[in-house]
């Protein structure tokens, strides 16, 4: 996805198992500032998914259907060598808590040492989003939770394509009457 002269284009890895709209925020943060972003989806066989990566890919597409300035790739093998492949000069990174930090600072500067050409530019998502994850997305839907606010209508349909739209809600335990 080689941008003209002057064009820039930026990188927003991840798993998106399933994309949430934290991710959706930080991609339009993203927009905001550079001229394409690819979303691409890490190939990773060491985690157990939920959805497929050719279904990530899909979901991700229909979320994003008829936007020019977004493509949906997928890679394996190091970050800032499929960066450079496809012609990004930046990496885009969530930060959601200070809890983040750390790790991604470490994976900042390995990838600067690595190709110091591609530099990593970090993005805080709205507040309301700052505590958003997949892994809680998918926690609180099994568990019949409403997710309809923290994800893509796409994604809300593809859960309930897995797990069956008739998820038991769980109730909360009943206090008993003191004697």
């Amino acid at each position: 996805m080689k941008l003209p002269r002057g064009k820039s284009l930026a990188v927003f890895p991840g798993s998106f198992d399933p994309i949430t709209n934290g991710h959706v925020d930080i991609i339009a943060r993203g927009l905001s500032v550079f001229d394409k972003v690819v979303i691409a989806i890490l190939m990773n066989p060491e985690k157990k998914p939920l959805f497929s990566v050719e279904e990530r890919v899909r979901i991700i597409r229909e979320a994003y259907r008829g936007e020019r300035r977004i493509k949906v790739d997928t890679f394996s093998g190091l970050l800032v060598d499929y960066a450079e492949r496809v012609g990004a000069s930046v990496i885009v990174r969530g930060l959601r808590a200070i809890s983040d930090f750390e790790f991604e600072f470490q994976m900042a500067l390995m990838n600067r040492r690595l190709n110091p050409r591609i530099e990593t530019v970090f993005m805080m998502p709205a507040e309301g989003y700052s505590y958003l994850s997949s892994r809680l997305v998918k926690e609180v839907f099994q568990l019949g939770g409403r997710v309809r606010e923290l994800v893509p209508p796409v994604v809300e349909r593809r859960l309930q394509d897995k797990y069956g739209p008739g998820r038991p809600v769980v109730e909360p335990p009943r206090r008993r009457p003191r004697s």
